[in-house]
């Protein structure tokens, strides 16, 4: 039997016709330096008319905007910086991080840049082990990270956002210079057009707030070392002018077989306060990783392989021309933010995201030997061995550029009170691909010892082209009825123009042309002093499109799918006292599916069939007494395929864990020298591996410890960080992801030691 070829990775691909103004482009061939801007003249003269029209409203030229005619020297009002709690239960994604997170309709956290040195966090994937609701969805080692929020998988394409814009996260995004990350829990139509309905993923950039210097040193697992510095100030008259700067270097090199690679970060931010309330911020940052990347294990024929037996280091990618993975991005944005008086503000912000990858890799995918009633292409063979194929995808090209204007401000209309918000986003994305190659190399085994095999790459396999543009109206209304009673309500109104096309002429593109418009409503109650139960409805949407490739042939290709929305139902308690924060509520969401359906003539049809219900159970705790701190969170979830006509009626989805428990503990001597002793609990229940439910991870619980000592050394602050992953070397199947149709088994890693030297100085 030929064996079967197979496609490595599930690539969301766009490109699109006319670029917005200001375009931002680079060669990662060429690195930082070739990094160029080009604005074109009616975009600049936009932004100095900008400037003007606020000067002018102040009867100045803009050369002298906010400066007083009486006075020689222009004086700015007096700036009070707090810093934020390390972990919030609130998140600007929100549009709701004006209120206490006590008084939010909405599940959401914002974990700053200390909260995730201290918990071991160093890559987005890392974040499950910090909220329950949050599991892994395709996280191996050497590519880019998946995640999954109340069951469904966040689309990398449409699902993360960074300074609240749209970005492609089909990339491994790096941490170093950003200030928080924030996790808005639940349908995302509230924030977002198009995008799965879990949740939404921001990322905060580092700006400039006064003296910054820090440097860092560490290794960060196996033999890997890492170093960054961030600098930052302010200066000229009055300070008007911030700039921050950081630079990260890794060299990577973790405790699995042939995975040495490296990466690098630097990242500029810069403002300048053109008036007092009005502010014009920069920023930039170009990233590189290169690492190869490590395939998971699999199901052998319908045994479930020991995860006892699986060395956690094995790597299957292992033969003499596997090449690494590649990832170089370039991304900034530009902002203009205002204070019009009167409560009234407004923010204009324009960013692109540059990306180049290389996706390439000895790649294990199915069994074409088995004649077994498991002898298909989603497993390996029932006596370990695998079909390894030569997976090359050079050249991949992916842009994303958005333009996000807000006007927000506060009214009354008699005793009820408005916060109101007004928004327009435009956002075009881009993805070009070449045709890759996928191409059968040999015979290989579970236990890594196979070949070696003569390089044998043929580009013979299209790849998926998309072309998209949105343009997205939006607006909000918090409404305060009394001291007791709150509504929210909010409509965002889609146009969406998408065209998909393979590489290869083998088919006509696939269009959509289409508008959509999601709604969202939520009214609170106050019960008691800052203690608030709420209820909540919203919608969402996705767009699909039946798209045949050589494996995959659909008699209703190439169509666009008509668009078909998601729901989502919450109510819950949300209450914070002095040093205690806490909050449960209950979920439902319902999403439609999509998949192949047998037609009448022999064939299958890709069409919507059915949906997914997510009904689940959520609450979480922070506190803090004394020396003492705790944070804990936990997730029950049933979730189900419905009203589908295949076999998976009533099936629960693979990979979804059925509870998620999640625990940091920490207690902080005082004095002489002040240290912290955290530890974390991970706890995931048992998960489906199959779709037809008949294979079953069991749950599994790993520890991880940490200690953080702060001293005075010569007018520097030292912050001395150790930490210790999977404390007791647990061996589990972490995750059991399904990409492409084909089924993969993650083992949890090694014990791994963690340790960092940070000097403020």
């Amino acid at each position: 039997m030929a064996p079967m070829r197979h496609l490595r990775s599930c690539t969301t691909v766009w490109s699109c016709t006319p670029s917005l103004p200001f375009a931002l482009s680079a060669s990662p061939a060429k690195g930082w330096n070739a990094l160029r801007l080009s604005a074109p003249a009616w975009a600049a003269a936009l932004l100095i008319g900008l400037v003007s029209a606020q000067a002018m409203a102040q009867g100045q030229p803009a050369s002298q905007a906010g400066v007083n005619a009486d006075a020689a020297t222009t004086t700015l009002p007096t700036v009070t910086v707090v810093a934020p709690a390390a972990r919030e239960a609130r998140a600007g994604i929100s549009g709701l991080a004006d209120a206490p997170a006590w008084k939010t309709p909405v599940q959401a956290v914002r974990l700053t840049q200390d909260a995730l040195k201290d918990q071991q966090v160093q890559r987005l994937a890392d974040l499950v082990k910090l909220d329950a609701s949050i599991t892994d969805a395709y996280n191996t080692t050497g590519y880019w990270d998946y995640l999954s929020m109340r069951g469904f998988t966040l689309d990398n394409a449409y699902n993360y956002r960074r300074e609240g814009l749209p970005i492609n996260a089909e990339t491994r995004i790096a941490l170093d210079n950003k200030a928080a990350v924030e996790l808005l829990k639940g349908t995302s139509g509230i924030q977002a057009g198009v995008s799965a309905p879990g949740g939404l993923v921001n990322l905060i950039v580092k700006r400039p707030e006064g003296r910054v210097r820090t440097a860092e040193i560490g290794f960060t697992g196996g033999s890997s070392v890492m170093t960054a510095v961030d600098i930052g100030d302010r200066f000229g008259t009055d300070q008007r002018f911030g700039l921050r700067v950081n630079a990260a270097a890794e060299r990577l090199d973790p405790n699995i077989d042939n995975t040495k690679g490296h990466r690098r970060l630097l990242a500029l931010a810069t403002d300048w306060i053109i008036a007092p309330g009005s502010v014009v911020e920069a920023e930039i940052e170009h990233s590189l990783y290169r690492q190869p990347s490590v395939p998971g294990a699999s199901l052998l024929g319908s045994a479930l392989p020991s995860a006892s037996s699986f060395d956690p280091s094995r790597n299957l990618n292992n033969q003499p021309w596997a090449l690494p993975v590649e990832m170089a991005g370039n991304t900034g944005t530009l902002r203009w933010k205002q204070d019009w008086g009167t409560g009234w503000h407004s923010a204009v912000t324009y960013g692109e995201q540059h990306l180049r990858s290389q996706d390439r890799a000895a790649f294990p995918s199915g069994c074409g030997k088995d004649n077994s009633p498991y002898g298909v292409y989603d497993r390996y063979c029932s006596d370990g061995t695998f079909d390894l194929y030569d997976y090359r995808s050079e050249g991949e090209r992916r842009t994303t550029r958005a333009l996000n204007a807000q006007l927000s401000g506060e009214l009354s209309t008699g005793t009820i009170k408005h916060a109101l918000r007004i928004g327009l986003l435009r956002s075009i994305h881009t993805t070009d691909l070449n045709t890759a190659a996928f191409t059968y190399a040999g015979e290989g085994d579970i236990d890594g010892t196979y070949g070696p095999y003569p390089a044998s790459a043929t580009p013979d396999y299209p790849n998926i082209d998309r072309h998209e543009r949105s343009t997205e109206l939006s607006i909000s209304d918090s409404i305060t009825f009394s001291e007791q009673w709150s509504a929210w309500a909010g409509l965002r109104h889609t146009w969406l123009k998408r065209r998909v096309a393979l590489t290869e002429a083998v088919a006509d593109p696939a269009s959509l042309d289409q508008q959509v418009t999601t709604p969202w409503l939520a009214v609170g109650y106050t019960l008691a002093p800052r203690t608030q139960i709420y209820a909540s409805w919203g919608e969402g949407f996705e767009a699909r499109t039946a798209m045949s490739t050589p494996l995959v042939p659909y008699g209703n290709a190439p169509s666009a799918l008509p668009v078909r929305k998601s729901r989502q139902i919450e109510m819950g308690l949300k209450a914070q006292r002095d040093h205690l924060q806490w909050g449960a509520n209950l979920f439902r969401i319902e999403r439609p599916e999509a998949g192949p359906v047998s037609n009448t003539s022999g064939g299958t049809d890709y069409v919507f069939d059915g949906h997914s219900l997510h009904q689940g159970a959520e609450g979480f705790v922070q506190t803090q007494l004394g020396a003492w701190s705790f944070t804990g969170s936990a997730m029950v979830l049933d979730a189900k395929r419905r009203d589908t006509q295949s076999a998976l009626d009533g099936k629960r989805p693979v990979n979804v864990p059925e509870h998620t428990l999640k625990l940091s503990g920490s207690y902080r001597w005082a004095a002489p020298l002040p240290i912290t002793a955290q530890a974390d609990l991970v706890h995931e229940g048992r998960r489906w591996v199959d779709p037809d439910n008949t294979v079953r991870l069991p749950s599994w619980t790993r520890v991880d410890v940490g200690l953080k000592a702060q001293q005075r050394l010569d007018g520097s602050n030292l912050t001395w960080r150790l930490g210790v992953a999977n404390l007791f070397d647990k061996r589990a199947w972490r995750e059991a992801p399904t990409l492409t149709g084909h089924i993969y088994l993650f083992p949890l890693a090694e014990r791994t030691v963690t340790g960092s030297l940070q000097v403020d100085f």
